[in-house]
């Protein structure tokens, strides 16, 4: 189950693991669910278990059937690193991501203390990059988390924003994405906590990603910040020919 995406960071998805289990804020109004009732619902083979954490076996080798290079959010329906997935099963989706090496491939966690403890039982070439989701200072400790893992490429989703984040622990960091909440029950994004990150991704050098202001209606709420976009990649590290110095593109 691979497909192409709207998700403005990325380029596909690829999802040999379907549903989750919520653990914190974040989670409470989480689109992925929404998305997996309602293809449940058109009866759709990967998620006649709903929401509920399902392995695709089958799909673990999809991404070596690609020929074009592509940058890829792996698990986008669910969490890698959550309890229900067997170490083994998370050493087979890395070893595929090691194999094809033409691929970026962008994972993302909210069970950081889990990434920490098996990170020693992966291997992490640098078309690998490793997240975790940052949605208040409630779970700051994922950024530590993160940082102790040996990932090349180290980011954060800061989204969906719905508290202030003053003092994130950027050292290390690469790339930053941030985001309001969208859809039904949407909480509300301050633009105080959007400009705080910012100002702290220019101290550090870190690549900053305004992806939504979010909002029942997010096609309506856009996302321009400061006038403009930020479309920040990390620096170096993608295969797309337009990426330049994160900072040198940034407006202070």
């Amino acid at each position: 189950m691979a497909t192409t995406t709207t998700i403005e960071w990325t380029e596909m998805t690829w999802n040999p693991v379907t549903g989750c289990i919520k653990i914190s804020q974040g989670c409470k109004h989480c689109y992925a669910e929404r998305m997996a009732k309602r293809l449940n619902a058109m009866g759709s083979a990967r998620y006649e278990n709903g929401f509920t954490p399902t392995l695709h076996h089958d799909l673990i080798d999809t991404p070596r059937r690609w020929k074009r290079s592509r940058i890829v959010f792996v698990n986008s329906m669910s969490d890698l690193f959550q309890e229900d997935v067997p170490l083994d099963f998370i050493q087979a989706v890395f070893k595929t991501m090691v194999e094809c090496p033409q691929h970026t491939f962008q994972v993302l966690t909210k069970r950081s203390a889990r990434l920490a403890e098996v990170a020693h039982l992966l291997p992490w070439p640098a078309n690998v990059w490793m997240g975790v989701s940052v949605e208040d200072e409630r779970v700051i400790d994922r950024v530590r988390d993160l940082a102790s893992t040996p990932a090349r490429v180290k980011f954060l989703s800061c989204e969906p924003l719905i508290g202030p984040l003053d003092k994130l622990p950027l050292a290390g960091i690469d790339w930053v994405i941030v985001g309001g909440e969208s859809g039904p029950g949407a909480r509300p994004m301050n633009e105080e906590w959007v400009q705080s990150i910012r100002k702290q991704c220019r101290v550090f050098r870190t690549a900053f990603f305004f992806k939504q202001w979010g909002g029942i209606r997010k096609d309506r709420t856009g996302r321009e910040l400061n006038g403009r976009t930020y479309d920040e990649m990390p620096r170096h590290r993608s295969p797309r020919a337009d990426v330049g110095d994160p900072v040198a593109r940034s407006a202070i």
